[in-house]
């Protein structure tokens, strides 16, 4: 029983597909904690919403317009955060897709460059696209966001 040397892979050969594969590991880790951030944001404009929506409070009712109002802006960050996790989740499923033809392009022992290439650059537009959504959600946050501030004088 003879194997060709193209089947066989070395120690080595695999030990650099790891190496290779280090790096977007560690971008995979960074765009998980990323999409932590924006879940738990997601899931406090939720909570909000939901709460406001439950409440008959006397205040809502005699203005039914500022109640409006919130719950239309906090629909409008739902809308950003849910799209900010959707562009990092295929940021991140690209990644691991370059990571999977890293170790293909070892085993198969076929160039895989180009596709590595676009996969990976695919990635980091994508993680750019939710960036920029995750940023038009901050601002509109910190933009409807108020905070009274009570006068020393009325104490």
């Amino acid at each position: 029983m003879s194997s060709t040397p193209e089947v066989i892979m070395s120690f080595s050969d695999v030990a650099h597909a790891i190496q290779l594969a280090l790096a977007p590991v560690f971008l995979l880790t960074g765009i998980a904690g990323l999409l932590n951030v924006v879940a738990g944001r997601l899931a406090r404009i939720i909570d909000r919403g939901r709460s406001l929506t439950e409440q008959s409070l006397p205040q809502h009712l005699e203005n039914p317009d500022a109640l409006n109002k919130e719950l239309n802006r906090l629909e409008r960050r739902r809308h950003y955060a849910s799209l900010a996790i959707t562009a990092c989740t295929c940021s991140a499923l690209l990644v691991c897709m370059v990571v999977a033809v890293i170790f293909l392009q070892v085993m198969l022992q076929v160039e895989f460059k180009w596709v590595i290439s676009f996969l990976f650059t695919a990635s980091t537009l994508t993680l750019i696209v939710g960036l920029g959504y995750f940023l038009r959600e901050v601002h509109l946050a910190t933009r409807t966001v108020r905070i009274q501030v009570v006068a020393a004088r009325d104490r």
